[in-house]
């Protein structure tokens, strides 16, 4: 999950991304943030790429200037 905290929120947007609770545990769970208020949210899961995974709540809009966007990849096996 990615997403662009309006102007002097980040910080409660982080907040709220960290206290998020998903149903199941990831293998693995990162927070970044960026400039501009930016907040990313990375999970890895041991799971075929098209299984259901949990996934992150749709913050408020007062938090957010814009659609939360949300990508999966599968990792690739170094050659």
């Amino acid at each position: 999950m990615g997403g662009a905290g309006r102007p002097g929120r980040g910080a409660e947007l982080l907040a709220w991304a960290r206290a998020q609770e998903l149903d199941g545990t990831p293998l693995r769970r990162e927070t970044f943030r960026a400039p501009q208020d930016r907040v990313l949210v990375v999970t890895w899961w041991d799971a075929a790429y098209d299984a259901e995974l949990p996934e992150l709540p749709e913050p408020d809009g007062e938090l957010v200037t814009r659609a939360v966007h949300r990508w999966r990849f599968e990792s690739v096996a170094a050659d």
